[in-house]
């Protein structure tokens, strides 16, 4: 097995912990700015899909799936906590992190990577 690709898949297996630990516990800091969770939603399904896609490589459509169904969960197991609540715009707020992951690796893919590999082409017909 790719140790690269081990390494990702228990870097993700901890953020699903720590992820699961800090949306299902009780809140204990006071929200200062407004909307901060969403920020922190946003970046959680950021970092998960990132993660998701550098230990699996999974086609977009599933990891989107995937991460839709544990951003739904979220929201049902917070329905059932007195000290949570369930929003819509928290699930929002979710799939947004995903969007700019793929939007993330597709400008990554079209200008960085595209220049790195014109920039080798150019070196070897020299």
């Amino acid at each position: 097995m790719n140790s690269r690709k081990t390494f990702f898949k228990i870097a993700l297996l901890l953020a699903i912990i720590v992820i699961s630990y800090l949306v299902f516990s009780r809140p204990n800091y006071p929200q200062v700015i407004p909307h901060m969770d969403k920020l922190g939603h946003l970046g959680s399904f950021f970092c998960l899909a990132l993660l998701t896609h550098l230990a699996f490589e999974p086609k977009w459509y599933s990891l989107a799936g995937i991460l839709a169904g544990y951003a739904l969960f979220i929201e049902l197991v917070q329905s059932r906590l007195p000290y949570r609540s369930a929003s819509s715009a928290d699930f929002i707020a979710d799939m947004v992190g995903v969007l700019l992951f793929y939007f993330g690796l597709w400008l990554y893919r079209r200008y960085i990577k595209a220049a790195v590999i014109g920039k080798t082409r150019a070196k070897t017909q020299s």
